[in-house]
């Protein structure tokens, strides 16, 4: 790895975060192994390229999978609490270092600084919850039907867990899924996006202190960097039971056929087309601040992101004046300036993707209220910078009907009860989060009942992103059915097992059936 110019702000955290200056080839001493094709990594704030990575070739992801498997065979005897103690120390480690690692977010990626904090803090989050977890890996008494025989269930390790994370969230994600793993018993190998590989490496230096200080094998987290063909490599190995794959409803669609083709298992986080529905009930100021923030924050690069607003027609006009004086009162600029609401687009290709978007709405006929367009000048040399951008629509719109990962926000407009609004919003492929806004309690509980939203999350009086890790994160339809973070989603990362115990001296069988020699 080779660290280019960097402003001094982010060179300091670099130090602080252990990522020197290296040779090609050459280990991090974190388990990493590299001797591709350079992967370089250019960042959004300003254009500058931060640093270049050597990418895994087929050789180096055999060598991670040895040290892997071997690592497993220790770790997965350790008692669950104990690997809990490691997590926690983890946790310790990341508050120690949440300042740097929350400016490499924001800088590699392109959210704001505030927003990188925050994720590094859903890191440190979820080591919390996993340390409680560890002694509670629950399993259950059965009842059996013949006498002096008792039932139970429990959970053990899967083994190797890959993890497949995008650029949205460089690190959190890997940490929802990894802090869940570990104290399950499992060990993990993380393929980051390709966009974001100096925050893997970042990650990757500080468990591997961690695993180095209590004399673990370093095999309990590897890391892998390169494009989706480094991701084919964990896909299609046997060895892997579990790919956990956050990304496009594209590649994920791609993943689950190639594991379903090996009888692995997948967890799937893929797109959002998030909508908040406002009815007459909604407070119209909680209604711009969660609409607002859904929307821009992450420069509309959340897969919980607030991608349609669908309004009340009694509202509608209210509503709409609000949000393009809201959208005026917005800073575009550097994500580590604290003043800037909005960062830039994660690169290019995602700038064209934004402008597509934009001209295709307007094809189809709707009407651009706030009109975007790409930023240039000073401040704005990387040609990453967009306006956010407002649209009138129709929901059964093409471009509606797809996620564009980019600050763009339509608006719909519903009439009659709630339950045409519900309609509405449920009328895309997509199921992953949702929101109403309103006082109703009848709306609410509509909204929230068995014929309300198809979405894996639906929220009351707050808008569709900044999920807490204490639930389960995911979505239903073509957002891949996954759950990741709280509630019970570690009995993903595990197997479950049920045993029969004959206390007696006979041998009776299940179901009165006779067999007698």
């Amino acid at each position: 790895m080779e660290i280019i110019t960097l402003e001094n702000t982010i060179e300091k955290a670099l130090k602080e975060l252990g990522i020197q200056e290296l040779n090609k080839g050459t280990s991090t001493g974190s388990n990493f192994f590299g001797n591709g094709e350079i992967l370089e990594s250019y960042s959004p704030v300003d254009g500058k390229l931060i640093g270049k990575v050597t990418s895994t070739t087929n050789d180096d992801f055999e060598k991670v999978m040895e040290t892997a498997q071997s690592a497993f065979k220790t770790w997965r005897l350790k008692p669950a609490p104990l690997r809990g103690e490691i997590v926690r120390q983890f946790g310790e480690k990341l508050r120690e270092l949440k300042q740097p690692l929350g400016e490499l977010v924001s800088y590699e990626m392109g959210k704001s600084l505030q927003e990188g904090l925050g994720e590094v803090q859903e890191m440190i989050d979820i080591c919390d919850f996993a340390v409680g977890l560890s002694r509670q890996l629950n399993g259950s008494t059965l009842h059996s039907e013949r006498p002096g025989h008792r039932m139970y269930d429990q959970y053990h390790p899967l083994g190797i867990v890959g993890i497949i994370s995008a650029f949205n969230f460089p690190v959190a994600v890997w940490a929802w899924n990894t802090a869940l793993a570990w104290i399950a018993g499992d060990v993990c190998v993380w393929k980051a996006s390709e966009k974001a590989p100096l925050c893997s490496i970042a990650c990757q230096n500080i468990i591997a202190d961690v695993l180095k200080e209590n004399n673990l094998p370093e095999g309990i987290s590897s890391i892998i960097n390169g494009d989706y063909k480094v991701g084919e490599y964990m896909t299609t190995d046997k060895r892997i039971p579990l790919i956990s794959a956050t990304g496009s409803i594209r590649m994920g669609k791609i993943v689950a056929k190639t594991v379903a083709e090996r009888l692995g298992r997948s967890l799937l986080e893929l797109g959002g087309n998030n909508a908040i529905i406002v009815t007459p009930d909604a407070d119209i100021k909680m209604t711009i601040i969660g609409a607002v923030f859904g929307a821009v924050g992450t420069a509309g690069q959340r897969c919980t992101s607030t991608r349609r607003l669908i309004i009340h027609e009694s509202m509608y006009d209210k509503v709409k004046d609000a949000l393009v004086a809201a959208y005026k009162q917005l800073n575009i600029g550097n994500p580590l300036d604290e003043n800037n609401h909005v960062g830039p687009l994660i690169d290019k290709d995602a700038v064209k993707m934004y402008e597509n978007a934009l001209q295709k709405v307007t094809e189809e006929g709707g009407n651009l209220l706030v009109e975007g367009g790409v930023l240039s000048g000073e401040g704005y040399e990387s040609g990453c910078y967009v306006k956010p951008a407002i649209a009138e629509a129709k929901n059964h719109f093409e471009i509606v009907q797809n996620e564009t990962f980019a600050p763009v926000l339509y608006l719909l407009k519903y009439s009659g009860d709630v339950n045409n609004a519900i309609e509405i919003q449920n009328g895309v492929v997509q199921g992953l989060s949702s929101a109403i806004m309103t006082n109703n309690l009848r709306e609410a509980e509509a909204f929230l009942s068995q014929a309300g939203s198809d979405c894996g999350i639906a929220n009351v009086n707050i808008g569709t992103s900044g999920a807490e890790i204490g639930g389960a994160f995911g979505g239903e339809k073509e957002t891949g059915g996954g759950r990741e973070s709280g509630s019970d989603a570690w009995k993903v990362y595990m197997r479950r097992q049920t045993n029969t115990i004959n206390y007696t001296t006979e041998l009776p069988l299940a179901q009165g059936i006779k067999f007698d020699l």
